[in-house]
């Protein structure tokens, strides 16, 4: 799996007018997928550590898999097709009948919530993460325009 995939980290959240922009990288790129706004700030409110009166639905799934004894092992983001992202995610779950892999397919968004709640890694398929378009200097220019609100808007 080392060569095949790209282990990435969330480096930041941005609303738009449309939603909000997720960026994902490492030290050597960032790409940016579009989610809507709730689920945006599910992921924001789950890097900043918010705690929820009530559980949301990521809370709810989140639950659910610890409760039946399942683990969550990795996300990765799999494929691209005409600007929308694709996801499996791994979940392994054991008993005494042995050890039973499961892979699902999701929507990025919502495994980023999960993968960040359970503090699991996120990969992305090593094509995808070829093939997608570097904005780590879009990422760097909204900070420094959130840094300084007089500063061009990116």
């Amino acid at each position: 799996m080392q060569n095949d995939v790209v282990a990435v980290i969330v480096k930041g959240v941005v609303p738009t007018p449309n939603g909000c922009a997720v960026f994902l990288g490492n030290d050597e790129k960032i790409f940016v997928i579009y989610v809507d706004h709730f689920v945006g700030n599910a992921i924001q409110m789950t890097i900043d550590g918010v705690k929820k009166d009530r559980p949301l639905t990521h809370d709810l799934i989140g639950s659910i898999l610890v409760g039946l004894g399942t683990r969550l092992e990795r996300v990765v983001i799999n494929d691209a097709r005409d600007q929308t992202f694709f996801a499996r995610v791994l979940l392994t779950m054991e008993n005494e009948l042995g050890t039973k892999i499961v892979e699902i397919d999701a929507r990025p968004s919502d495994s980023i919530v999960l993968a960040l709640q359970q503090k699991r890694p996120i990969y992305v398929a090593r094509a995808v993460f070829d093939a997608v378009e570097d904005r780590t200097e879009i990422l760097e220019q909204w900070r420094k325009q959130q840094d300084d609100p007089e500063s061009e808007t990116p």
